[in-house]
């Protein structure tokens, strides 16, 4: 059973319909103690950084989510959704986010080094560049290298973060963190659930991944450290 998290902004619909379409069974969860019965789950999102992280919080949303998945539940965050999970995100003012993963959400740059400019956001079908294997990408439904995957992106803010936590990325005037990968968390800034065949054996594979071994939560690998101004991360290599 796989719970995706309603908290008003997320493509929840259609999410929830991809997952059927496989055969999978799957809720919409509207409160934080329906993930109970959900074996895996799903964090969607369309919108901004910091008024999303703000209504997670008013809903009592991130200490069961982290709760989640520190029980080893399977745990998908699909592009805001991806970008709630870093410690700090730069959209309408900087403000901390969960902080599961290590990094930080900026702006994808308009202006090239060369002075050529790119339009943002970053709309259309892309391609991915794998770096590692990954459960989500080689397993069940296999998605190869060699088939040069295309997916569906709509952003105008990339996430920065430890490249041990990369599993994909794609080019865009820059190269772009497209999917990461931590213990039992994914991650994808595209949409799988608008990326056809590609995107929906992403969504198969996550949906066959198997719980693993409770841990404690160990939440993002550094420390975010309070400046003037807001917060800031200084302690991992930028792309």
């Amino acid at each position: 059973m796989i719970g995706i998290i309603d908290y008003g902004m997320g493509n929840l619909r259609s999410v929830e319909n991809a997952f059927r379409s496989l055969g999978f069974e799957v809720f919409i969860a509207t409160a934080p103690h329906e993930l109970d019965r959900a074996k895996s789950v799903v964090l969607p999102g369309v919108g901004a950084f910091q008024s999303a992280i703000r209504t997670l919080r008013r809903q009592g949303w991130p200490s069961k989510i982290r709760a989640e998945i520190a029980r080893g539940k399977p745990f998908l965050g699909i592009c805001l959704g991806m970008q709630l999970l870093f410690e700090i995100g730069e959209e309408n003012g900087v403000c901390r986010g969960l902080g599961i993963l290590p990094g930080k959400v900026t702006r994808i740059p308009d202006r090239l080094a060369s002075g050529e400019t790119i339009k943002i956001p970053h709309v259309g079908w892309n391609c991915l560049s794998l770096h590692k294997k990954s459960d989500i990408f080689h397993d069940g439904g296999r998605v190869s290298e060699s088939e040069r995957p295309y997916v569906y992106f709509v952003h105008s803010y990339r996430v920065e973060t430890d490249p041990a936590c990369v599993s994909a990325s794609t080019f865009y005037g820059t190269d772009l963190t497209a999917a990461v990968e931590r213990d039992n968390v994914y991650a994808v800034q595209f949409h799988p659930e608008k990326s056809g065949a590609q995107g929906m054996k992403i969504l198969k594979n996550f949906a066959m991944l198997e719980p693993k071994p409770r841990r404690a939560f160990r939440g993002a690998s550094y420390i975010a450290v309070a400046a003037t101004g807001g917060w800031t991360v200084d302690s991992f290599p930028r792309h």
